[in-house]
């Protein structure tokens, strides 16, 4: 199976997937949310990213529809950066088009507070929908004010995969818990250009590449904004972070300025890498020997840290009901569905264990043809995704939501921003002190013009 992560914005991916991508027939079409049609039946439009995970949810959403007989359920499918324009829109213009979109916990915090979509607890609370089984750090990131506005389809955190049988060659030992200088020395020691790189890390001008920029910089002990919203960026945490990411890259995959996840996950899957800091999904390409060279072979680690506990990458896609959905209960009877014990069951029954979606009920860790899927990274998955805490992701206090990302309106712009300069320094065309002049200077002048710095 594919892996789907937020590779490129978020898999992590602002670039385009493919071409609009329209649903299967037993679920097609973006029609508007409305109430019944000629055959009495509500109608659920709902808005959700193109990647392998929907495309399962498409091919078991008719066994949702036998069991709903009231209820027909339509997606409107797109790539991530034109669902997220989409929904935005029509949720920010009261359209009314969708009755539950598929968002992260950026937009949830941001849109919670807006009053753009649904407060989910009370649903949640009754039915037997069991929202203390969801993993808690991703129940807590998908919350505000303690209530729940979205629930998860599936989540990932970050962690270190290295190939053990190169390790034990070099007489390496992974601790159980690397630092970035480990991450550094293992680099060098494996790395032999022209047959293997010593890392793969992601080096492209996307928004993805916050899964290493941002995890680095918050473990150094530094952040995007202070409690003034005043940029910190060029702070020298961050420079001693950034300094380090630039060092690595030295011993990395060539053409590191392309590389995001797909390129990282195929270079490691085809033995071109030694080690990959990535998100946890990745590894069900890893251990699938339909498109991986290196099979048991792995070994995962987590996320390097420096100054923190854990790595604070975090993405959980989400449902959630926008406010102006005419269908509310239909709604949560259908995401509620999506995102339940039982749909674990169909999946891994139906598609096989490693499609069911990851990191989103501790329930599921339990299955014993889940765990025996997911031998090699399971329990590591979780534990990662349970060690983070985005409302504290890192050394100084910050003003702002975070795990990887910025939960503001302006954060995928000032994503993207950031790491077009990085590249740029990887690609040698500035310094890394010009790279994070720029950026401190742009994100200055958006909290700015957001109102936020005074």
């Amino acid at each position: 199976m594919k892996a789907v992560g937020r590779p490129g914005r978020r898999i992590l991916g602002v670039a385009a997937i493919a071409a609009v991508a329209l649903s299967t027939a037993a679920c097609s079409g973006a029609g508007g949310g409305g109430g019944g049609g000629a055959s009495g039946k509500t109608t659920v439009t709902i808005a959700a990213v193109s990647n392998p995970q929907i495309e399962d949810l498409q091919k078991l959403t008719k066994t949702f529809e036998s069991q709903h007989k009231d209820i027909d359920v339509k997606f409107s499918i797109l790539p991530e950066s034109q669902m997220q324009d989409k929904v935005t829109q029509d949720i920010a213009t009261k359209g009314g088009q969708f009755d539950a979109v598929m968002l992260g916990p950026d937009q949830t915090n941001v849109w919670a507070k807006k009053k753009w979509i649904a407060d989910l607890s009370g649903y949640a609370d009754k039915g037997g929908y069991d929202p203390g089984d969801l993993i808690p750090s991703v129940k807590d990131a998908l919350s505000v004010d303690k209530k729940l506005y979205a629930v998860p389809f599936y989540s990932e955190g970050a962690f270190l995969t290295y190939r053990k049988d190169l390790f034990q060659a070099a007489g390496l030992t992974m601790p159980a818990q690397p630092t970035w200088d480990d991450v550094l020395t293992f680099a060098k020691a494996l790395n032999k250009p022209g047959e293997i790189a010593g890392i793969c890390l992601r080096g492209a001008p996307t928004s993805g590449a916050q899964m290493v920029y941002t995890t680095m910089l918050d473990t150094y002990g530094g952040a995007w904004y202070d409690m003034k919203w005043k940029s910190t960026l060029d702070s020298p945490a961050v420079k001693q972070a950034m300094t380090q990411y630039l060092e690595l890259q030295k011993y990395g995959v060539p053409g590191a300025t392309s590389a995001d996840f797909p390129e990282c996950s195929n270079a490691y899957a085809q033995g071109k890498a030694a080690m990959w800091y990535d998100a946890t999904v990745g590894a069900t390409v890893l251990e699938d020997k339909a498109s991986s060279t290196v099979v048991g072979k792995n070994g995962y680690a987590p996320g390097p840290v420096e100054k923190t506990k854990a790595a604070d990458w975090f993405w959980a896609w989400s449902f959630a009901i926008p406010e102006t959905s005419k269908n509310k209960d239909a709604a949560w009877q259908f995401i509620s569905w999506a995102t339940s014990k039982d749909y674990a069951q169909l999946v891994g029954k139906e598609l096989g264990w490693l499609h069911v979606p990851p990191g989103v009920r501790t329930s599921t860790y339990a299955i014993p043809e889940y765990q025996d899927a997911t031998k090699a990274f399971g329990e590591q998955t979780k534990k990662v995704i349970g060690a983070v805490d985005i409302k504290n992701p890192g050394v100084e206090p910050r003003p702002y939501v975070g795990g990887g990302w910025l939960a503001l309106p302006e954060g995928q712009s000032l994503q993207i921003m950031f790491a077009k300069e990085i590249s740029a320094a990887l690609a040698g065309s500035q310094t890394v002190d010009q790279a994070l002049a720029n950026a401190a200077k742009a994100a200055d002048e958006s909290a700015k013009s957001a109102g936020l710095q005074k």
